[in-house]
């Protein structure tokens, strides 16, 4: 038999024992923690005589409890489930090793209760972002994923536990639950326009960069190529099909073949640019959101069915999965004004770079090459003021 199910007959058969447990009991533990229907409804029926004042309740513990707790009990719970029987109670009676300890049944009991009702809410956040996926939405998305957040919350309220999130060691969470997701030829087809925007009209940078991330491309060659227009932009330099294919090139996207040249010059061609850059970048930060919470909730139902969690480190853990799914709607809002007062652009707008700015930028992206020495002339390139200092928050 389950340790748990041995566990709900355990605290059960504790209370009709001694029916006084139910005062260490009741202010936390509920009857839909219990996972079999019979026990919640008996466990739902204890609670509702001793609210109506059952004789049996006021015994002590040593004192002899009235034979009518059991049966009341039983005839309660009956008219809430079926299949409930006197001698079933007695069996739970039988399976309590010692009344004294409901109150660490009750533990074991509602320790199950929270990996069962994480793997649940887990379950239905992917279930929604599947869904989403196919219809092109994000709204059952975001609901699905604010009650697994509220249900953490409130489950280690619960435990007694302050929630935090807390990175698991390598060894808890399974390979499995990061396998690679399919995605729809129609998303990529997106990010190819997107890019090819980008690089056709550079100044739509400054519109997206704020809320759009490399590792929102599903596409590992169009992350790079993001990245690389991200560092042009930033440096200043000018952005076109060679200056992208260069900066690939150094970031040695062409050496590891995440790309070629061809397909770099294709995506990159302005011509085949036929979209507005905002419009398709808040469509890509939808899809990013969409599978991010996809492989989070597979996370986190991968954590609800490690039995060996103790119910504090399981909620921590499963926080820390949601951390990049909260990080990717915030942008998310910003990038569709889903919130006032969320600028759709970055925290500092980029201002034109300023000549030491593009000339000390530059100069970071040259090989340099030793020179002879020339004391009265300085080899160094200025060093940008503070207010012409790169912006930290880019894409390089």
């Amino acid at each position: 038999m389950n340790p748990l199910v041995q566990a709900e007959q355990a605290v059960l058969g504790a209370v009709f024992l001694e029916p006084g447990q139910l005062d260490r009991l009741s202010s936390w533990l509920r009857p839909h923690h219990f996972h079999r229907p019979v026990h919640a409804a008996t466990y739902a029926a204890m609670l509702k005589l001793r609210a109506h004042g059952h004789p049996a309740t006021e015994t002590r513990a040593g004192e002899p409890v009235p034979l009518t707790w059991v049966t009341d009990a039983v005839a309660e719970a009956s008219t809430h489930t079926r299949g409930l029987t006197a001698s079933y109670a007695h069996s739970l009676v039988s399976a309590c090793p010692r009344p004294e300890h409901a109150v660490v049944y009750g533990r074991m009991v509602l320790e199950g209760a929270i990996h069962r009702s994480v793997a649940q809410h887990a379950t239905r956040l992917h279930q929604a972002a599947r869904a989403d996926a196919i219809r092109g939405g994000a709204e059952e998305t975001i609901h699905h994923a604010e009650v697994l957040s509220e249900v953490l919350a409130d489950l280690a309220r619960r435990w007694g536990t302050e929630p935090r999130a807390e990175s698991p060691p390598a060894s808890v969470t399974p390979p499995s639950a990061a396998y690679p997701q399919p995605v729809e030829e129609h998303l990529l087809a997106d990010e190819e326009l997107l890019l090819g925007g980008l690089s056709a009209r550079p100044q739509q940078l400054r519109a997206v960069v704020g809320w759009l991330r490399p590792d929102d491309f599903a596409d590992a060659a169009h992350q790079q190529i993001y990245q690389s227009l991200g560092a042009l932009h930033h440096r200043g330099e000018p952005i076109d099909q060679m200056t992208v294919l260069w900066e690939t090139q150094r970031r040695g996207a062409l050496a590891d073949r995440t790309l070629d040249v061809e397909r770099v010059r294709r995506i990159c061609d302005p011509s085949a640019f036929a979209g507005a850059a905002e419009h398709l970048g808040e469509q890509v930060v939808q899809a990013s959101l969409v599978r991010t919470a996809a492989a989070s909730a597979r996370q986190v139902r991968a954590l609800a069915d490690d039995e060996s969690l103790a119910p504090g480190r399981l909620i921590n853990y499963a926080l820390h999965a949601l951390g990049p799914l909260d990080e990717v709607r915030r942008r998310w809002r910003i990038a569709t004004d889903a919130e006032p007062g969320l600028s759709r652009t970055a925290s500092h707008p980029p201002a034109p770079p300023s000549a030491a700015r593009i000339d000390a930028a530059r100069s970071r992206s040259r090989s340099h090459r030793p020179v002879a020495a020339q004391p009265a002339v300085s080899t160094t390139a200025p060093r940008p003021s503070a207010q012409d200092r790169p912006h930290r928050r880019s894409l390089a």
